[in-house]
């Protein structure tokens, strides 16, 4: 008869050896990890002074192009209004958000924010950013833009700027989002949404509902999209609490 060999320290220890139970264990870890971060990016403060405005943009277009003014137009309009400017932080379209924001003098730094992500082939954080916050992951970052942002401004952009569109489009189609304007400026966004009507809501196949497709402002001008804005801020600010 076989004797049984000694048990040490813990009961319930994991072998690196077991692969199926380390793997199980790392698992349950991490989506705790995730409910946990979930749960603190709950907390709001009780009284907050200004509106944000997350602006979406390409990284590729220069200083001196009039979408580049344009936008550096916007984000200044809308800091003069009060609103916090919030960008990704790069170079193009980006910088051109918090290069209006800073434009209406030194006073604004704090009200110009970029929320980077690392990437390898990406330019440095731009000079007019003055809160600067760094991700390692687009999945975190993407998440940051969501919780801190009031309204989505999307200006002409690639790939990254549309990934962020449709995030907020879809955290607003099941209400994980209330009240917070998605407005798409230019002509390249309505075939985006016509598209997406041709292709989603054929009767008796339809992939998507006829109010999903209220949900984006499609607008051409700065003019359309201060007043969209203007008209939520009011709102926003009617129902904050009274400051203590």
């Amino acid at each position: 008869m076989s004797k049984q060999k000694p048990s040490f320290g813990q009961s319930d220890i994991v072998r690196l050896s077991d692969e199926d139970a380390a793997v199980e264990l790392l698992e349950r870890a991490v989506t705790g990890l995730w409910e946990v971060v979930n749960e603190l990016t709950r907390f709001r403060r009780t009284t907050r002074q200004n509106y944000r405005v997350t602006i979406f943009g390409s990284a590729r277009l220069k200083p001196g192009t009039i979408v580049y003014d344009q936008v550096k137009q916007l984000a200044a309009e809308l800091t003069e209004m009060g609103c916090d400017i919030i960008s990704g932080g790069g170079p193009g379209l980006m910088q051109a958000a918090n290069e209006g924001a800073l434009s209406i003098g030194p006073e604004a730094l704090k009200r110009s924010v970029g929320i980077r992500v690392e990437l390898p082939f990406e330019q440095e954080l731009n000079p007019f950013v003055g809160q600067a916050y760094q991700h390692r992951t687009f999945f975190s970052r993407l998440h940051h833009f969501m919780i801190v942002s009031d309204a989505f401004v999307v200006v002409p952009g690639g790939i990254g700027s549309l990934l962020e569109m449709s995030l907020a489009w879809q955290l607003l189609q099941v209400r994980k989002l209330y009240n917070t304007p998605l407005i798409l400026v230019g002509k390249m966004w309505p075939e985006l949404i016509e598209w997406g009507r041709r292709s989603m809501l054929h009767k008796g196949s339809e992939l998507a509902s006829e109010i999903d497709f209220t949900i984006p402002h499609c607008v051409n001008t700065i003019d359309e999209t201060v007043a969209i804005i203007r008209e939520n801020r009011a709102a926003w600010l009617a129902s904050q609490p009274p400051a203590r």
